[in-house]
């Protein structure tokens, strides 16, 4: 019965993975359409405001059953809240840096390439963590010149010239990569949601100022952009980090970051059916060449860690 039960769970969790990754992939469109109606900050001030506020109340129920399990211990209970708010305040800071490069980088290419080079940061984090003495496998190098030979392929025009757009793409991913690497270091011990509904609360109100100062946001034009903005902050923000943190709890570390990796599959298959974006032969080589280099640059970290 046992056995049987855990299978039932690992399939429920590699279910909520896949809707995760299909809604992270997906809200590539959103943000692309959102543009049509809001700036890039006033866009990323609702989704993660409305983000925020989604998790709001999972973080107060969470809180709430956590204080009933420790009894009087309160001393602790309140030093891992603290913990928690610090490292969400860090997170914030980060997420608003990569946010806003990726809202730019949107505004000037294609979703489909947006959804690939974002997805480049699984190959940086195992790079920058040479910094922090952690070791590199040899088949992540391998991953990155063939991470590099794909994004060449997709952003590298036959004049050497690279489309801003993309630029601003590839550093989001390089803001995402610190982004993980700043979780991994203010995680332990701490409550995953109440860091994530922080970071989503102080990554909106940083967003606000730009938005205020270069954009002056207005309830009309954000009410003509509810759709997208309630799709990439209540799904995308509120429920898929949420069914990510409890899917991990169930699953083998490398089968999870596989089934994330569709993320960026997914955003190429929204912006072909939904928004009529194709790619050329030479860019659809890139793409393939970058999802390979992300899936090995995954196994033989997360083969250890496991």
């Amino acid at each position: 019965m046992d056995g049987k039960q855990t299978r039932v769970r690992r399939l429920r969790s590699s279910l909520m993975l896949t809707l995760t990754a299909f809604i992270w992939g997906t809200t590539f469109v959103a943000q692309s359409i959102g543009l049509d109606y809001v700036g890039v900050f006033t866009f990323n001030m609702a989704r993660f405001l409305l983000g925020g506020l989604v998790l709001t109340p999972v973080v107060l129920f969470l809180l709430r059953k956590e204080k009933a399990g420790r009894g009087p211990d309160t001393d602790h209970a309140g030093q891992r809240i603290r913990s928690s708010v610090k490292g969400g305040i860090l997170c914030g800071l980060v997420l608003f840096a990569a946010s806003s490069f990726q809202q730019l980088g949107i505004s000037m290419t294609t979703v489909s390439k947006g959804g690939f080079i974002t997805a480049l940061y699984i190959v940086l984090v195992p790079v920058f963590g040479i910094f922090l003495k952690k070791r590199v496998a040899p088949a992540v190098w391998v991953s990155v010149v063939m991470a590099t030979a794909g994004m060449y392929l997709l952003c590298i025009t036959e004049g050497l010239h690279i489309n801003p757009g993309d630029f601003c793409i590839f550093l989001c991913a390089v803001f995402y990569a610190f982004h993980i690497l700043v979780i991994d270091r203010v995680s332990p011990g701490a409550n995953g949601v109440l860091i994530s509904c922080v970071q989503f609360f102080v990554s909106g109100l940083l967003a606000a100022v730009p938005a205020f100062l270069l954009e002056a946001p207005s309830l009309s034009n954000l009410a003509a952009a509810w759709q997208p903005v309630l799709y990439a902050g209540f799904l995308s923000c509120g429920v898929a980090y949420t069914f990510q943190i409890i899917a991990q709890q169930d699953m083998d570390p490398t089968v999870a970051s596989l089934i994330m990796s569709m993320e960026s599959v997914f955003s190429l298959l929204a912006g072909w059916v939904i928004l009529g974006q194709g790619l050329s032969p030479r860019e659809g080589a890139g793409c393939a060449m970058v999802f390979a280099a992300v899936l090995l640059a995954q196994l033989p970290e997360k083969r250890k860690a496991a």
